[in-house]
């Protein structure tokens, strides 16, 4: 079982402006937490501080080792960040690209001893893209692109996965997909965090929501029904109606007085 994630006090601000606000939480191993809130509530941030890619005040620590306290590589052996943009600065091939994930191992693409290029054909794999391992990741399509990204970061084989938007450019079958890849980490003791707008796939797949509001956390609580009839009207306006057969599905009904 991998340690829990303690975000300790956290706060971001960019200028005079505060992104994130004394934000509190831990995130347990063998979990979906889902991180969910209107656009500018902060969810990104929140990756990205915990990424190490967006300068932070407070304390983060997996387990009883602080964050900061880490050398680059022992934090890219313990957590993988799936960013909502994917920045892909040259054409390499999708296998080149999917074994940057096994870069803080020693791993250098096109150089990969057995044990890394198994982990790279199962990343693949699961992903969907083996097909596509020797594209350019330039000549993909952004949902494909975005598959390719998702199997860079199940490479890594961290404790922790971060990722934001991973199901957004995706077609529906692929949503599930990159869904049921997170599900199977998380059952695997590993802790995963990801940001979340399809709150269907929120109540199918999440343990627990940490629910954000204008950079502070509202709430954080188990992903169940009457957790999310409270708080999805309060941050969107519109109250969910819940499938009666047992998937755990949700919906928003139109309201043809709006229009």
């Amino acid at each position: 079982m991998s340690d829990a994630l303690h975000i300790k006090n956290l706060t971001v601000r960019a200028g005079a402006k505060t992104l994130l606000d004394d934000v509190t939480a831990t995130i347990e191993p063998g979990r979906i937490t889902a991180i969910v809130g209107p656009n500018g509530a902060g969810k990104s941030t929140l990756l990205r501080a915990l990424a190490g890619v967006a300068p932070f005040a407070g304390t983060l620590a997996l387990g009883a080792a602080p964050l900061a306290h880490l050398s680059p590589t022992e934090r890219a052996r313990r957590i993988a960040y799936l960013p909502q943009h994917h920045d892909l600065a040259w054409n390499i091939k999708v296998r080149d690209m999917v074994a940057l994930g096994r870069f803080a191992y020693g791993a250098e693409p096109g150089k990969l001893g057995a044990t890394d290029r198994a982990a790279v054909e199962r990343a693949m794999e699961a992903a969907g893209c083996a097909a596509l391992a020797d594209r350019g990741v330039a000549d993909l399509s952004g949902g494909e692109q975005a598959l390719a990204c998702l199997a860079r970061v199940l490479a890594a084989d961290t404790p922790v996965i971060l990722a934001d938007e991973p199901a957004a450019a995706l077609d529906p079958a692929n949503q599930y997909r990159a869904m049921e890849c997170l599900a199977e980490k998380s059952s695997q003791g590993r802790a995963v965090l990801v940001v979340l707008h399809d709150l269907t796939l929120v109540a199918q797949f999440s343990h627990s929501v940490l629910w954000l509001q204008g950079g502070r956390l509202v709430a954080h609580e188990r992903a169940d029904c009457e957790s999310l009839a409270h708080h999805i009207p309060t941050l969107f306006g519109r109250t969910p109606s819940f499938a009666t057969d047992g998937s755990e599905a949700l919906f928003f009904v139109r309201d043809p007085n709006e229009s």
